[in-house]
């Protein structure tokens, strides 16, 4: 199997580690919650950098390990 092959893969099993884990992260402390009558805007700041933070991470392992 060529490195492409092996990318997809890994990127698949991360995908489905992260959904797998999304109903446990939730909301996290930070997030930005605005509700006024009817309408509700969520800002999810805290999450979007610890998705950000993960993603770099992964990213960084798999050119290390792959080239």
């Amino acid at each position: 199997m060529g490195d492409f092959g092996k990318l997809l893969m890994t990127l698949g099993i991360v995908m489905f580690l992260v959904g797998l884990c999304w109903p446990l992260i939730g909301r996290l402390p930070g997030d930005f919650i605005f509700k006024k009558g009817h309408v509700t805007f969520v800002f999810p700041v805290v999450t979007c950098i610890m998705i950000s933070v993960v993603l770099s991470l992964i990213l960084y392992l798999i050119r290390r390990f792959f080239n």
